[in-house]
């Protein structure tokens, strides 16, 4: 079961990953696109993002609980690492429903970010992912 496991949760991370990574680009867009001046292409972003979420959504879920299955069907649980790498994927979920909140806020046309704020906040993934293979290729503790 491990491997199928594996497979799956690798399935889901990489599809979710695709999202978290994407959103906030769509959103530096949103950010440099004034609604009053420019409402089509502010809605065709917009639309891009709604979608975007809608798809990403459910795929972190997934990799959350194939992340959780994982260490059961290896015997790992006991080892400081899985909780660390769990730890992360929470924190990735968390990221998902800030990146649901800023949609609301585009979607009110109430963002009071910058597209430079929105440039930084794309990175948050990147190095959250980075922690994580870390820790599942090193197993450090």
């Amino acid at each position: 079961m491990y491997l199928w496991f594996k497979l799956i949760h690798i399935f889901f991370i990489i599809s979710w990953f695709a999202g978290l990574f994407y959103l906030p680009r769509i959103y530096v867009n949103l950010a440099q696109v004034s609604p009053q001046a420019e409402p089509a292409e502010y809605a065709r972003l917009l639309c891009m993002a709604q979608r975007l979420y809608k798809f990403m959504a459910p795929l972190g879920y997934g990799a959350l609980i194939f992340g959780i299955a994982i260490p059961f069907a290896a015997g790992w649980w006991d080892q400081g690492w899985v909780h660390t790498k769990l730890l992360l994927g929470l924190l990735l979920l968390g990221y998902q429903h800030i990146c649901r909140a800023h949609l609301r806020c585009f979607e009110q046309q109430a963002c009071r970010h910058s597209h430079k704020f929105y440039r930084f906040f794309n990175e948050i993934p990147v190095l959250l992912m980075a922690a994580a293979l870390y820790l599942v290729v090193f197993k450090p503790f």
